[in-house]
């Protein structure tokens, strides 16, 4: 499917994009029932969800002996928690994290669970 894309001031963009007669009847019913404006108020709020939905995980760079500090200090403080969980709210990468778990874990430090 293709898009057109054209500035329109410093506002925005416009953006067009194909739609099935399906989806465009489906829309229309949506705004005879007074849930929307018109189309383009169902889909700005269609790509406001779809893009607060996807969580972009951008990852520091830290180096290992920082990373084990907070990964100690980050199971310290939850308790019990995965290291995907850990790897998320820290913003390091899972595989360093369960690295920096198993090395815990061989010193003592960490029980596994």
């Amino acid at each position: 499917m293709g898009a057109d894309v054209g500035i329109v001031g410093n506002v925005g963009k416009v953006v067009g994009a194909k739609l099935t007669r399906n989806e465009i009847d489906q829309i229309s019913r949506l705004i005879e029932a007074g849930l929307y404006l018109n189309p383009s108020d169902f889909i700005r709020e269609a790509v406001r969800e779809k893009l607060a939905a996807i969580k972009v995980i951008e990852y520091r760079d830290v180096d290992y002996e920082t990373a084990k500090k907070e990964v100690a200090g980050y199971f310290q403080m939850k308790g019990e928690a995965y290291a995907s969980d850990a790897s998320t709210d820290l913003q390091l990468d899972y595989e360093l994290v369960c690295k920096i778990m198993d090395d815990l874990e061989k010193e003592g430090k960490m029980e596994a669970i």
